[in-house]
């Protein structure tokens, strides 16, 4: 279990896989997006689902373990911000896969899992290099979540990443340094 001085390891390896694993998608979706990167879609799908294995289980160990405990007291003004930043954090990292298999899955293109289909693709019998979606609405709204999750989620990053850097520079807790295990 977590403590004010150690964290346990399943909340340390949990949090950087989630991290990592979710810096890196909205890096490479950022790409494909401005690139028109379709030949990675296949890749950024199969992690997607990967990691949201990694998200759940993070978020049972997090709801069974609790909260981590501050090293010290902060002004309740910090207290606020580390609160909407981690709920930001944590609601993003639900609704970016779940985003990505609406949009995926029911716009028709499928949901692989490193050559496996989770969910066919569905092609068009009259061009069968178009798909037809299964439903089209609630595949727009997965786009549209996803690609405001993934902005809102970046921005929450970014903040959260500043704010271990407060800890660790100005402040010169051992917040970081209890989340990177020492």
């Amino acid at each position: 279990m977590d403590t004010q001085t150690a964290l346990s390891k399943q909340t340390i390896v949990l949090h950087w896989i989630v991290a990592i694993g979710m810096i890196v998608m909205l890096a490479v979706g950022v790409y494909m997006e401005e690139n028109k990167a379709y030949e990675l879609y296949p890749l950024h799908k199969s992690f997607g689902v990967l990691i949201v294995v990694f998200v759940l289980w993070r978020i049972y160990w997090r709801a069974k373990n609790g909260w981590p405990t501050p090293v010290r007291q902060y002004r309740p003004v910090e207290i606020k911000l580390s609160k909407i930043v981690h709920w930001l954090l944590i609601i993003g990292t639900i609704l970016m896969p779940i985003s990505g298999m609406m949009m995926s899955g029911l716009g028709g293109h499928g949901i692989p899992l490193f050559g496996l289909e989770l969910v066919a693709r569905n092609p068009d019998p009259a061009d069968p290099s178009k798909v037809i979606a299964l439903n089209e609405t609630l595949a727009q709204a997965g786009k549209a979540m996803h690609g405001l999750g993934g902005n809102i989620l970046i921005a929450a990053v970014l903040l959260h990443i500043a704010g271990a850097l407060k800890h660790h520079m100005i402040d010169k807790d051992n917040t970081l340094k209890r989340m990177i295990g020492k």
